[in-house]
């Protein structure tokens, strides 16, 4: 089965149990500030599944050119869509648009990855790919006055950094938990930040960007993805800025076209507990390959590199297959806050959106009870699929929201028979989900293992 969230389950024999009615039933939580579903949902399928994703570099004028061409190819949209910020003025002229992408990505169900070629910052914005630009190299001396705080230099990177403030804010305000990937391939030096190992060296410059943004700005909507290269696999630590920097292990594969075991070992090493992820591919992996390393999870290809190095069949084999989501098959209801009209003691309202099939909410035993998801911010969907307990619906109603305040329904029934419901509707776009259940189909409450949300 492909989704870990949804199965048929055998029902379980139900204790009497007791019951609080919640006064806040109707109207869940708002988003807690840095909380990151998104990191949770990442976390959450680590080793069994990977998200197939597609990077979108120039045109920032057209930032769904790549992945438009992965959906006419394999009728599949991937599940990861891939932006960048970039350095020439042409691109640098459309950041806005392509935010505007990242947050209609986000809301279509996608996970938001960014990614920023940069100037130096011994040179004003606008730049070029080439030795004055962001192939630059910069002195010694230059180097340390970088990453010495107050002085010109430093001053310099900062007000680079608030050239994207204004577009990183935008993603804040609009709930958008997004990947950020600064600083890439940090270990090897074909980029001006490149190639420095050791304290004082390319991962400082990391983390002086984490700081700024994180602690100076306050952008907890960021996932902090750390970044290198194919070479020198055997020196990671040189440039591994430490744990409360990353979120996110990752590695761009152009020396060849998947890690080999002994790569793969090297980035669980470093990475621990923390996810990895296959940050930029040339060619896909097969799904073979991503079976036999399966902590992947994600990976992206490169651009224009889907159409140049990859076959149709190669694209559509992979976006197919059984252990690699794509963006229809992605759950924007995992980790979202969850509040019910009642509970039984034991079972909250948080165990339909936890993604793990042996927790479950419960009602009273008594008809009319709703249970509401706040999915963050307003997001499209057209699916929702129900894995009841024994304790089913016989009649109930899928509300939606935009304020938790004004309800339009998107499906009813009186012929709920459990088991596992598979619910298709019109594609709607808000942030509040309501199961309005109006009548049991036993003589106890209401009772679910899961629900999840789709835009299939």
């Amino acid at each position: 089965m492909k989704h870990p969230w949804i199965a048929l389950l055998v029902p379980l024999c139900l204790a009497a149990c007791s019951t609080t009615t919640s006064p806040e039933a109707t109207m869940p939580q708002a988003l807690v500030p840095g909380q990151s579903s998104v990191l949770d949902y990442i976390k959450s399928i680590s080793g069994k599944y990977t998200i197939s994703g597609q990077h979108n570099r120039e045109p920032n004028s057209d930032p769904t050119r790549w992945t438009r061409y992965i959906q006419s190819t394999t009728g599949k949209t991937p599940g990861l869509w891939g932006g960048d910020f970039l350095f020439m003025q042409s691109d640098i002229n459309y950041r806005q648009t392509m935010i505007n992408e990242a947050k209609n990505q986000y809301r279509n169900g996608a996970v938001v990855a960014l990614t920023w070629h940069m100037c130096p910052p011994t040179v004003a914005e606008p730049c070029n790919w080439d030795s004055n630009g962001v192939l630059a190299k910069l002195s010694d001396t230059q180097w340390n006055q970088l990453i010495t705080n107050g002085t010109a230099l430093n001053n310099a990177w900062k007000a680079r950094l608030d050239k994207i403030v204004p577009f990183l804010q935008d993603l804040k305000n609009n709930n958008v938990q997004a990947l950020f990937r600064p600083i890439h391939e940090m270990n090897d030096a074909w980029s001006w930040w490149g190639g420095r190992p050791g304290v004082n060296g390319s991962r400082k410059l990391y983390q002086i960007t984490y700081d700024y943004l994180v602690k100076t700005k306050g952008f907890n909507n960021l996932i902090w993805v750390w970044n290198v290269k194919d070479v020198g696999m055997d020196r990671l630590a040189d440039y591994w800025p430490g744990a409360d920097y990353v979120d996110v292990a990752s590695v761009d594969m152009w020396y060849k076209d998947f890690p080999t075991s002994t790569e793969y070992n090297q980035m669980l090493a470093i990475a621990g507990s923390k996810p990895i992820a296959l940050a930029e591919v040339g060619k896909v992996p097969t799904s073979a390959q991503l079976a036999s390393q399966p902590r992947w999870a994600w990976f992206m290809t490169w651009a224009e590199y889907a159409q140049t190095v990859n076959t149709p069949a190669s694209l559509t084999a992979v976006h197919q297959a059984a252990n690699v989501l794509t963006r229809d098959e992605m759950n924007i209801a995992y980790g979202r806050p969850a509040t019910a009209s009642s509970v039984q003691s034991g079972y909250p309202a948080s165990n339909v959106t936890d993604g793990n099939l042996s927790t479950r909410w419960s009602s009273a035993a008594s008809n009319n009870q709703s249970l509401t998801i706040d999915l963050g911010s307003a997001r499209t969907f057209n699916n929702v699929q129900l894995a009841w307990e024994a304790a089913y619906g016989r009649a109930y109603q899928i509300q939606v929201s935009n304020d938790g305040v004004s309800w339009w329904t998107v499906y009813n029934t009186t012929t709920g028979d459990g088991g596992t419901d598979s619910v298709s509707f019109t594609a709607t776009t808000g942030r509040y989900i309501k199961l309005q259940l109006v009548t049991r189909g036993t003589s106890y409450g209401f009772s679910l293992w899961d629900v999840s949300v789709f835009n299939k």
